[in-house]
Protein backbone atom coordinates (compact mmCIF):
# COMPACT_ATOMS: atom_id res chain seq x y z
CA UNK A 1 0.00 0.00 0.00
CA UNK A 2 1.29 3.45 -0.90
CA UNK A 3 2.03 6.15 1.64
CA UNK A 4 -1.14 7.57 3.27
CA UNK A 5 -2.46 10.78 1.71
CA UNK A 6 -3.76 13.45 4.11
CA UNK A 7 -6.76 14.10 1.83
CA UNK A 8 -7.89 10.53 1.12
CA UNK A 9 -9.51 7.49 2.63
CA UNK A 10 -7.48 4.50 1.47
CA UNK A 11 -8.72 0.91 1.67
CA UNK A 12 -7.08 -2.36 0.77
CA UNK A 13 -9.12 -5.43 1.70
CA UNK A 14 -9.92 -8.95 0.61
CA UNK A 15 -12.81 -10.82 2.18
CA UNK A 16 -14.11 -14.22 1.06
CA UNK A 17 -17.44 -15.81 1.85
CA UNK A 18 -19.31 -18.70 0.21
CA UNK A 19 -20.17 -17.54 -3.29
CA UNK A 20 -18.70 -14.06 -2.82
CA UNK A 21 -15.29 -12.37 -2.68
CA UNK A 22 -14.56 -8.70 -2.09
CA UNK A 23 -11.20 -7.51 -3.39
CA UNK A 24 -10.63 -3.75 -3.23
CA UNK A 25 -7.54 -1.55 -3.31
CA UNK A 26 -8.49 2.09 -3.78
CA UNK A 27 -8.51 5.61 -2.36
CA UNK A 28 -11.43 8.01 -2.09
CA UNK A 29 -10.93 11.80 -1.98
CA UNK A 30 -12.23 13.21 1.29
CA UNK A 31 -14.40 15.87 -0.28
CA UNK A 32 -18.08 15.95 -1.16
CA UNK A 33 -20.15 12.79 -1.63
CA UNK A 34 -18.73 9.57 -3.07
CA UNK A 35 -21.50 7.22 -4.21
CA UNK A 36 -20.78 3.47 -4.04
CA UNK A 37 -23.03 2.33 -6.88
CA UNK A 38 -23.92 -1.14 -8.07
CA UNK A 39 -26.46 -3.95 -8.04
CA UNK A 40 -27.51 -5.58 -4.77
CA UNK A 41 -24.92 -8.09 -3.58
CA UNK A 42 -21.92 -6.48 -5.32
CA UNK A 43 -20.14 -5.66 -2.04
CA UNK A 44 -21.07 -2.02 -1.40
CA UNK A 45 -22.29 -2.49 2.17
CA UNK A 46 -19.47 -4.90 3.00
CA UNK A 47 -16.95 -2.27 1.92
CA UNK A 48 -18.74 0.34 4.04
CA UNK A 49 -18.66 -1.98 7.06
CA UNK A 50 -14.90 -2.48 6.64
CA UNK A 51 -14.41 1.29 6.57
CA UNK A 52 -16.55 1.63 9.71
CA UNK A 53 -14.68 -1.14 11.54
CA UNK A 54 -17.70 -3.46 11.70
CA UNK A 55 -15.83 -5.98 9.53
CA UNK A 56 -12.21 -6.85 10.24
CA UNK A 57 -10.73 -8.72 7.25
CA UNK A 58 -7.31 -10.25 7.99
CA UNK A 59 -4.52 -8.33 6.28
CA UNK A 60 -6.80 -5.45 5.41
CA UNK A 61 -5.70 -1.82 5.58
CA UNK A 62 -7.76 1.29 6.13
CA UNK A 63 -6.08 4.69 6.35
CA UNK A 64 -8.10 7.82 7.05
CA UNK A 65 -5.94 10.77 6.09
CA UNK A 66 -2.66 10.04 7.91
CA UNK A 67 -4.22 7.81 10.58
CA UNK A 68 -4.20 4.01 10.30
CA UNK A 69 -7.61 2.66 11.28
CA UNK A 70 -6.51 -0.85 10.35
CA UNK A 71 -2.96 -1.91 9.46
CA UNK A 72 -1.00 -4.93 10.63
CA UNK A 73 -1.75 -5.35 14.34
CA UNK A 74 -3.37 -1.94 14.54
CA UNK A 75 -7.18 -1.93 14.68
CA UNK A 76 -9.14 1.10 15.83
CA UNK A 77 -12.73 0.11 16.74
CA UNK A 78 -15.82 1.86 15.42
CA UNK A 79 -16.40 4.09 18.44
CA UNK A 80 -12.92 5.61 18.04
CA UNK A 81 -13.03 6.12 14.25
CA UNK A 82 -15.19 9.25 14.45
CA UNK A 83 -17.59 8.17 11.74
CA UNK A 84 -21.32 8.86 11.57
CA UNK A 85 -23.38 5.85 10.46
CA UNK A 86 -26.89 5.98 8.96
CA UNK A 87 -28.60 2.78 7.80
CA UNK A 88 -31.67 1.93 5.70
CA UNK A 89 -33.81 1.62 8.81
CA UNK A 90 -33.33 4.39 11.34
CA UNK A 91 -32.31 2.99 14.72
CA UNK A 92 -33.74 5.66 17.00
CA UNK A 93 -34.36 5.06 20.70
CA UNK A 94 -38.20 4.95 20.81
CA UNK A 95 -38.54 5.97 24.46
CA UNK A 96 -36.62 9.21 23.91
CA UNK A 97 -37.80 12.44 22.34
CA UNK A 98 -36.27 13.74 19.13
CA UNK A 99 -34.15 16.06 21.26
CA UNK A 100 -33.02 13.11 23.40
CA UNK A 101 -32.07 11.08 20.34
CA UNK A 102 -30.18 13.98 18.80
CA UNK A 103 -28.24 14.65 21.99
CA UNK A 104 -27.45 10.97 22.61
CA UNK A 105 -24.22 11.03 20.60
CA UNK A 106 -23.57 14.74 21.19
CA UNK A 107 -23.24 14.24 24.96
CA UNK A 108 -20.79 11.37 24.38
CA UNK A 109 -18.59 13.48 22.12
CA UNK A 110 -15.75 15.24 23.99
CA UNK A 111 -16.46 18.96 24.14
CA UNK A 112 -13.30 20.03 22.25
CA UNK A 113 -14.40 17.81 19.30
CA UNK A 114 -17.92 19.22 19.00
CA UNK A 115 -18.06 21.15 15.73
CA UNK A 116 -21.80 20.87 15.12
CA UNK A 117 -24.54 21.77 17.60
CA UNK A 118 -28.22 21.02 18.08
CA UNK A 119 -29.73 24.27 16.79
CA UNK A 120 -27.81 24.34 13.50
CA UNK A 121 -28.35 20.64 12.77
CA UNK A 122 -32.09 20.88 13.55
CA UNK A 123 -32.32 23.86 11.17
CA UNK A 124 -30.30 22.14 8.45
CA UNK A 125 -32.58 19.08 8.55
CA UNK A 126 -35.85 20.94 9.05
CA UNK A 127 -36.69 19.23 12.35
CA UNK A 128 -36.81 22.29 14.63
CA UNK A 129 -40.52 21.75 15.33
CA UNK A 130 -40.11 18.05 16.14
CA UNK A 131 -37.68 18.31 19.05
CA UNK A 132 -40.19 17.48 21.78
CA UNK A 133 -41.97 14.72 19.88
CA UNK A 134 -41.35 11.08 20.82
CA UNK A 135 -39.37 9.07 18.27
CA UNK A 136 -42.17 6.51 17.91
CA UNK A 137 -44.55 9.27 16.75
CA UNK A 138 -42.50 10.20 13.67
CA UNK A 139 -43.08 9.39 10.00
CA UNK A 140 -40.46 7.41 8.09
CA UNK A 141 -38.94 10.51 6.52
CA UNK A 142 -38.85 12.34 9.85
CA UNK A 143 -37.19 9.35 11.52
CA UNK A 144 -34.49 9.27 8.85
CA UNK A 145 -33.81 12.99 9.19
CA UNK A 146 -33.45 12.57 12.96
CA UNK A 147 -31.09 9.63 12.37
CA UNK A 148 -29.00 11.88 10.12
CA UNK A 149 -29.03 14.57 12.78
CA UNK A 150 -27.92 12.15 15.48
CA UNK A 151 -25.00 11.05 13.30
CA UNK A 152 -24.03 14.65 12.54
CA UNK A 153 -24.10 15.66 16.19
CA UNK A 154 -21.21 13.32 16.95
CA UNK A 155 -19.24 15.80 14.77
CA UNK A 156 -17.85 12.93 12.67
CA UNK A 157 -14.87 13.18 10.34
CA UNK A 158 -16.69 10.94 7.85
CA UNK A 159 -20.36 10.18 7.20
CA UNK A 160 -21.27 6.65 6.03
CA UNK A 161 -24.76 6.33 4.53
CA UNK A 162 -25.96 2.78 3.78
CA UNK A 163 -28.92 3.18 1.39
CA UNK A 164 -30.57 5.72 3.74
CA UNK A 165 -33.51 6.26 1.35
CA UNK A 166 -34.17 2.64 0.43
CA UNK A 167 -36.94 2.00 2.96
CA UNK A 168 -38.82 5.21 2.07
CA UNK A 169 -41.64 5.66 -0.43
CA UNK A 170 -41.14 7.84 -3.52
CA UNK A 171 -42.77 10.96 -2.06
CA UNK A 172 -40.82 10.72 1.20
CA UNK A 173 -37.57 10.21 -0.74
CA UNK A 174 -38.34 13.36 -2.71
CA UNK A 175 -38.88 15.26 0.54
CA UNK A 176 -35.66 14.12 2.22
CA UNK A 177 -33.35 14.42 -0.82
CA UNK A 178 -32.81 18.20 -0.47
CA UNK A 179 -31.68 17.74 3.14
CA UNK A 180 -29.19 15.07 2.10
CA UNK A 181 -27.94 17.27 -0.73
CA UNK A 182 -27.10 20.10 1.69
CA UNK A 183 -25.25 17.96 4.23
CA UNK A 184 -21.82 17.91 2.61
CA UNK A 185 -22.11 21.44 1.28
CA UNK A 186 -23.07 23.03 4.61
CA UNK A 187 -21.14 20.85 7.08
CA UNK A 188 -17.99 20.15 5.06
CA UNK A 189 -18.09 16.51 6.20
CA UNK A 190 -17.14 14.05 3.41
CA UNK A 191 -19.68 11.27 2.84
CA UNK A 192 -19.79 7.77 1.36
CA UNK A 193 -23.26 6.88 0.08
CA UNK A 194 -24.19 3.27 -0.72
CA UNK A 195 -26.94 3.16 -3.36
CA UNK A 196 -28.25 1.23 -6.34
CA UNK A 197 -30.53 4.09 -7.47
CA UNK A 198 -29.26 6.27 -10.36
CA UNK A 199 -31.51 9.18 -9.33
CA UNK A 200 -29.79 9.35 -5.93
CA UNK A 201 -26.38 9.44 -7.63
CA UNK A 202 -27.51 12.16 -10.04
CA UNK A 203 -28.86 14.32 -7.24
CA UNK A 204 -26.28 13.78 -4.50
CA UNK A 205 -22.92 12.51 -5.75
CA UNK A 206 -19.71 14.41 -6.34
CA UNK A 207 -18.12 11.24 -7.76
CA UNK A 208 -19.12 7.63 -8.37
CA UNK A 209 -17.38 4.37 -7.46
CA UNK A 210 -18.86 1.66 -9.69
CA UNK A 211 -18.83 -1.76 -8.04
CA UNK A 212 -19.48 -5.17 -9.61
CA UNK A 213 -19.00 -8.66 -8.16
CA UNK A 214 -16.84 -7.50 -5.26
CA UNK A 215 -14.59 -5.32 -7.41
CA UNK A 216 -14.40 -1.57 -7.60
CA UNK A 217 -14.29 -1.19 -11.37
CA UNK A 218 -14.09 2.56 -11.77
CA UNK A 219 -13.95 5.74 -9.70
CA UNK A 220 -14.74 8.95 -11.54
CA UNK A 221 -16.32 12.38 -11.08
CA UNK A 222 -20.09 12.44 -11.64
CA UNK A 223 -19.61 14.64 -14.69
CA UNK A 224 -17.42 11.99 -16.32
CA UNK A 225 -19.70 9.14 -15.23
CA UNK A 226 -22.56 10.81 -17.11
CA UNK A 227 -20.46 11.68 -20.16
CA UNK A 228 -20.05 8.17 -21.59
CA UNK A 229 -22.70 6.18 -23.41
CA UNK A 230 -21.87 2.94 -21.56
CA UNK A 231 -22.32 4.40 -18.07
CA UNK A 232 -23.92 1.84 -15.71
CA UNK A 233 -26.17 4.70 -14.54
CA UNK A 234 -27.99 4.46 -17.89
CA UNK A 235 -28.52 0.68 -17.88
CA UNK A 236 -32.27 0.65 -17.26
CA UNK A 237 -33.70 4.12 -17.80
CA UNK A 238 -31.64 5.42 -20.72
CA UNK A 239 -29.17 8.30 -20.90
CA UNK A 240 -29.54 11.53 -18.95
CA UNK A 241 -27.48 14.67 -18.46
CA UNK A 242 -26.99 16.36 -15.11
CA UNK A 243 -25.76 19.92 -15.44
CA UNK A 244 -24.27 21.82 -12.53
CA UNK A 245 -24.37 25.58 -12.21
CA UNK A 246 -25.86 28.53 -10.37
CA UNK A 247 -29.56 29.31 -10.51
CA UNK A 248 -30.42 32.99 -10.73
CA UNK A 249 -33.57 34.77 -9.47
CA UNK A 250 -36.72 34.48 -11.58
CA UNK A 251 -37.37 37.13 -14.25
CA UNK A 252 -40.69 38.80 -15.08
CA UNK A 253 -41.74 35.64 -16.95
CA UNK A 254 -41.17 33.41 -13.95
CA UNK A 255 -38.06 31.83 -15.48
CA UNK A 256 -34.74 31.34 -13.66
CA UNK A 257 -31.47 31.73 -15.62
CA UNK A 258 -29.15 28.77 -15.11
CA UNK A 259 -25.51 28.47 -16.16
CA UNK A 260 -23.08 30.87 -17.82
CA UNK A 261 -24.00 33.03 -20.86
CA UNK A 262 -22.44 30.56 -23.34
CA UNK A 263 -24.73 27.77 -22.08
CA UNK A 264 -27.67 29.64 -20.59
CA UNK A 265 -30.88 27.80 -19.71
CA UNK A 266 -34.19 29.24 -18.59
CA UNK A 267 -35.87 27.13 -15.93
CA UNK A 268 -39.55 27.42 -14.92
CA UNK A 269 -40.03 28.68 -11.39
CA UNK A 270 -41.06 26.31 -8.61
CA UNK A 271 -41.02 26.92 -4.83
CA UNK A 272 -37.81 24.87 -4.49
CA UNK A 273 -36.19 26.68 -7.43
CA UNK A 274 -37.05 30.03 -5.84
CA UNK A 275 -35.49 28.89 -2.55
CA UNK A 276 -32.34 27.78 -4.39
CA UNK A 277 -31.76 31.01 -6.33
CA UNK A 278 -28.18 32.21 -5.98
CA UNK A 279 -26.90 28.76 -4.93
CA UNK A 280 -25.27 25.86 -6.81
CA UNK A 281 -27.95 23.72 -8.42
CA UNK A 282 -28.40 20.75 -10.76
CA UNK A 283 -30.59 20.26 -13.81
CA UNK A 284 -31.57 16.81 -15.08
CA UNK A 285 -32.25 16.43 -18.79
CA UNK A 286 -33.46 13.20 -20.37
CA UNK A 287 -31.61 12.49 -23.62
CA UNK A 288 -34.98 11.67 -25.21
CA UNK A 289 -35.99 15.31 -24.63
CA UNK A 290 -33.10 16.73 -26.69
CA UNK A 291 -33.16 17.24 -30.46
CA UNK A 292 -30.37 18.49 -32.73
CA UNK A 293 -30.46 21.25 -35.38
CA UNK A 294 -27.55 22.39 -37.54
CA UNK A 295 -28.69 26.02 -37.28
CA UNK A 296 -30.75 27.71 -34.56
CA UNK A 297 -34.46 27.60 -35.47
CA UNK A 298 -36.24 30.95 -35.43
CA UNK A 299 -39.94 30.19 -35.06
CA UNK A 300 -40.10 27.59 -32.32
CA UNK A 301 -41.60 27.49 -28.82
CA UNK A 302 -38.60 25.72 -27.26
CA UNK A 303 -36.85 28.13 -24.88
CA UNK A 304 -33.56 26.32 -24.37
CA UNK A 305 -31.47 26.20 -27.55
CA UNK A 306 -27.84 25.53 -26.65
CA UNK A 307 -24.78 25.64 -28.96
CA UNK A 308 -22.90 22.32 -28.82
CA UNK A 309 -20.18 20.31 -30.51
CA UNK A 310 -20.85 16.63 -31.26
CA UNK A 311 -18.17 14.54 -29.52
CA UNK A 312 -19.30 11.00 -30.30
CA UNK A 313 -22.17 8.97 -31.72
CA UNK A 314 -22.98 5.68 -29.98
CA UNK A 315 -25.83 3.24 -29.66
CA UNK A 316 -28.33 4.61 -27.14
CA UNK A 317 -28.63 2.52 -23.93
CA UNK A 318 -31.79 1.27 -22.28
CA UNK A 319 -33.76 0.49 -25.44
CA UNK A 320 -35.86 -2.58 -26.08
CA UNK A 321 -37.23 -1.44 -29.46
CA UNK A 322 -35.39 -0.21 -32.59
CA UNK A 323 -31.87 0.94 -31.87
CA UNK A 324 -31.31 4.66 -31.61
CA UNK A 325 -28.23 6.89 -31.60
CA UNK A 326 -26.87 8.67 -28.54
CA UNK A 327 -25.12 11.89 -29.49
CA UNK A 328 -22.67 12.93 -26.77
CA UNK A 329 -22.43 16.72 -27.10
CA UNK A 330 -20.15 19.24 -25.43
CA UNK A 331 -21.65 22.58 -24.43
CA UNK A 332 -19.49 25.67 -24.73
CA UNK A 333 -19.11 25.73 -20.93
CA UNK A 334 -17.46 22.28 -21.09
CA UNK A 335 -20.37 20.25 -19.70
CA UNK A 336 -21.83 17.23 -21.48
CA UNK A 337 -25.34 17.15 -22.93
CA UNK A 338 -26.79 13.91 -24.32
CA UNK A 339 -29.26 13.75 -27.22
CA UNK A 340 -31.09 10.62 -28.35
CA UNK A 341 -31.73 10.54 -32.11
CA UNK A 342 -32.97 8.19 -34.79
CA UNK A 343 -30.47 6.70 -37.23
CA UNK A 344 -32.35 8.49 -40.04
CA UNK A 345 -31.96 11.92 -38.41
CA UNK A 346 -28.28 11.29 -37.74
CA UNK A 347 -27.72 10.34 -41.36
CA UNK A 348 -29.84 13.13 -42.82
CA UNK A 349 -28.01 15.80 -40.77
CA UNK A 350 -24.65 14.15 -41.57
CA UNK A 351 -23.66 14.32 -37.92
CA UNK A 352 -20.16 13.25 -36.96
CA UNK A 353 -17.65 14.03 -34.20
CA UNK A 354 -16.66 17.69 -34.46
CA UNK A 355 -19.96 18.86 -35.98
CA UNK A 356 -21.14 22.20 -34.56
CA UNK A 357 -24.88 22.19 -33.89
CA UNK A 358 -27.64 23.43 -31.62
CA UNK A 359 -29.35 21.29 -29.01
CA UNK A 360 -33.08 21.88 -28.65
CA UNK A 361 -33.93 21.00 -25.07
CA UNK A 362 -37.67 20.37 -24.75
CA UNK A 363 -37.80 19.71 -21.01
CA UNK A 364 -35.57 20.21 -17.97
CA UNK A 365 -36.08 19.08 -14.39
CA UNK A 366 -34.69 21.07 -11.49
CA UNK A 367 -33.22 18.61 -9.00
CA UNK A 368 -34.52 19.99 -5.72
Amino acid sequence: MTRPDPDTLRIKARLERPGFALDVDTAFPLEGVTALFGRSGCGKTTLLRIIAGLEHPPGGEVHFRDTAWQSGKTFIPLHRRRVGLVFQESTLLPHLSVRGNLLYGYKRTPEPLRRLHLDEVARLLGIDDLLERRADQLSGGQRQRVALGRALLTSPDLLLLDEPLNALDTQTKREIMPFLARLSEETGIPSLLVTHAPDEVERLATRVAFMHDGQLERLEPLREALARADSPLFRDEGAVSVLQGELGPADEHGLHPFGPPEARYRVPSTPSATNSAGRPARLRIDARDVSIALSPPQDVSILNIIPVTIESLDEAPGHHGPARVLAVCRQDDGQTLMAELTHLSTKRLRLKPGTRAHALVKSVAFLD
